[in-house]
């Protein structure tokens, strides 16, 4: 499934930037238009608004045991616990829980306004651009600090995430002023600590290339250059998912998305690349192992046949050409037999003789048909019980037993 990756912008639906990939780890194009001239976003695309840092705020709750996720008391709830927290009526924001939050522990809320985000997704259903999943452009995380500059030389803005920075993650001006809001600014001298918590920080640099070289200059360590679109394709990767409560687009169709961006992270993610690896190696060996045991297989039935063709022609010399050795080798019995005149399993005798050891006790056949080595006795029936019996004593003399409407038949059968 391909991604048509929509940046939110901070005012009212207008323009939006956008970036679309094939396989969730490149970019296929990227530019701005209005939500009708987007890309197409038919069958087999999915839908990701990315919401700027500038418009999310973050808070730690407690969440309180049997509330969580699906929770129809999560709104209300978070409502109450980040009350004091909000400048905001509660009415006018949309909370989003961190994933894998559960009842009586501590998550992450992002919270954002709940007419903006609305305004935004109506403007692209209504172009048809549904939006399927709502990601952050930076969400809290527990790693190092991770820096990204973005804008202009004139407007440069600073954003910021890592398990040290305070609420989360940090959507600051690019200016002197902020740097002193971060645990550990680059190019400074970092803060006294107690000796269990001293050390340097370790820090990931991000830049868009308009000012890189001012991040450079004033941060004191040189940037990994980030396009904005690179930006969105990343955020996509996030698990996060703030479409929910009033933005919820219902399970099963989020079932079927989180499916869609499994299997296309399995397919093209670098983290699955060792278990693509793996499968494409047990594929080839099962061939192997396949045409290795076939092959064999040939050999096997190729040695039998020619063991079996060398009985025919060591018996009978005078077979010069072998064709179906199991039919010629019975061929040449039933003529040297003729010749003999010895008796087989097709003759009357030898029939009527087997026939006899298996007859009911008094039973006396009203007549005997002989036709093509089938000895036919009417006026004879046998219980199922007892013509199963009789079949156990037959067969190795080469016979079997049937039972018709009239009368009972003996046929050759195979010998063991």
């Amino acid at each position: 499934m391909s991604l048509l990756l929509i940046a939110l912008p901070p005012g009212p639906p207008g323009s939006y930037d956008f970036a679309t990939s094939r396989d969730g780890q490149t970019l296929a194009a990227h530019g701005s238009a209005a939500p009708a001239l987007l890309p197409d976003a038919g069958r087999g695309v999915e839908v990701v608004a990315v919401i700027p840092s500038a418009q999310l705020s973050w808070q730690r709750v407690q969440l309180p045991k049997g509330v969580g996720p699906g929770s129809p008391r999560l709104r209300a709830t978070l409502a109450g616990l980040l009350e004091d927290q909000l400048l905001d009526d509660a009415e006018q924001l949309h909370f989003a829980l961190e994933p894998g939050a559960s009842g009586g522990g501590q998550a992450w809320v992002a919270v954002c306004g709940r007419a903006w985000l609305a305004a935004h997704m109506h403007a692209l259903e209504a172009a048809g651009r549904a939006v399927n999943r709502i990601v952050p452009e930076l969400s809290p995380s527990n790693g190092p600090l991770r820096l990204l500059v973005t804008g202009t030389p004139e407007r440069a803005r600073l954003l910021a995430s890592g398990d040290a920075v305070p609420g989360g993650v940090q959507a600051l001006p690019f200016e002197p002023g902020a740097l002193s809001l971060l645990p550990h600014p680059p190019g400074h001298a970092a803060p006294q600590a107690p000796e269990s918590a001293q050390g340097t920080l370790s820090t990931e640099l991000f830049a868009e290339p308009a000012v890189a070289a001012l991040a450079e200059e004033v941060l004191e360590q040189q940037p990994v250059i980030q396009q904005a679109a690179d930006r969105l394709l990343v955020a996509s990767r996030s698990p996060w998912d703030l479409a929910q409560s009033d933005f919820s687009r219902g399970g099963r169709a989020r079932a079927a998305k989180r499916a869609s961006a499994l299997w296309r992270d399995l397919m093209h993610a670098p983290a699955w690349r060792p278990a693509r690896w793996g499968v494409v190696l047990l594929v080839l060996a099962q061939l192997i192992g396949l045409n290795w045991w076939a092959w064999e297989t040939r050999a096997d039935l190729a040695a039998r046949r020619t063991r079996i063709d060398a009985a025919l022609t060591q018996t009978f010399p005078k077979v010069k050409v072998v064709v179906d050795a199991p039919v010629q080798m019975a061929r040449e019995v039933a003529t040297l037999r003729q010749a003999t005149g010895a008796l087989s399993a097709r003759d009357l005798e030898p029939a009527l003789s087997a026939f006899a050891s298996v007859a009911p006790e008094g039973a006396a056949p009203s007549a005997i048909e002989f036709a093509a080595g089938e000895l036919r006795a009417r006026g004879v029936q046998m219980a199922a019980s007892a013509l199963a019996e009789a079949n156990q004593r037959l067969r190795p003399l080469g016979y079997q037993l049937q039972t018709e409407a009239d009368a009972v038949v003996l046929r050759p059968g195979s010998a063991p």
